[in-house]
């Protein structure tokens, strides 16, 4: 699938990517991915995920090749195609809206009211070499669309545990949603998270994509899920959530 020069990987490295696997057949193949590692590209000189990927290249030379992308501090599920048709079908299921990401998130006190819609235009803005996202009004020069749902799953007097699910695509939605109605995530620093929790110290983003559910290429419908990592249980806990 990929015309891409083949990256040489460690024995650590091919065992890593192999042990985070999580769903696999003819077509598709799905990773719980580390909080810390990059999806594709980004600035840091590590192998990303993409670059992992070569650990499952066939003879031919071809390799899975990944359909979406997570930030590099979210943990959780994230699908690859195995084969040129998958990625097509994925990719138009994709534009269609018909994949379904379940995330879990820690704030630092629930949301009000503790579900709800969210539904406001973000623009890009670059500042230095940094891109962030921004809320917009509607007709601002390149705002798009972009709307979310929350729900609260338990709180404390430490904070909250909310499930998100974004119905479109922008970068960093999920992240700037939450802090445009006053709770950004634990650990945020970028859109003004708290970085400790309960006490704790945050150790990063506290954003887990804990499901996903797709049009299988050959037919039917997929639901894939991953456990949240160590550090995302431990603060949970620590803050009296119940996960």
């Amino acid at each position: 699938m990929s015309d891409r020069i083949p990256v040489t990987l460690s024995s650590e490295e091919i065992a890593a990517v192999r042990s985070w696997i999580i769903h696999e057949d003819a077509s598709t193949i799905a990773f719980a991915k580390p909080a810390g590692l990059s999806s594709q590209g980004g600035r840091i000189k590590a192998h990303t995920l993409d670059d992992l990927l070569w650990a499952f290249a066939r003879s031919n030379g071809k390799r899975p090749d990944l359909v979406h992308r997570l930030d590099r501090d979210t943990s959780g599920v994230i699908l690859a195609a195995k084969t040129k048709p998958a990625a097509g079908f994925l990719g138009k299921a994709i534009q269609a809206h018909k994949l379904t990401k379940t995330y879990l998130a820690l704030v630092s006190a629930a949301p009000e009211p503790r579900s709800g819609d969210i539904n406001v235009p973000l623009v890009r803005q670059e500042i230095g070499r940094e891109s962030y996202m921004r809320v917009a009004a509607f007709d601002a020069k390149g705002a798009q669309g972009s709307r979310s749902r929350y729900r609260t799953l338990s709180s404390s007097e430490d904070g909250a545990l909310v499930e998100l699910q974004p119905f479109t695509g922008r970068m960093h939605q999920l992240r700037v949603h939450m802090a445009h109605i006053g709770r950004p995530l634990v650990g945020d620093v970028r859109y003004g998270g708290a970085l400790t929790a309960a006490g704790r110290g945050a150790s990063r983003l506290m954003l887990h994509a804990v499901s996903l559910r797709f049009p299988h290429p050959d037919g039917g419908e997929r639901t894939v899920t991953a456990e949240p990592p160590e550090d995302f249980r431990a603060l949970a806990e620590a803050m009296g959530l119940t996960l």
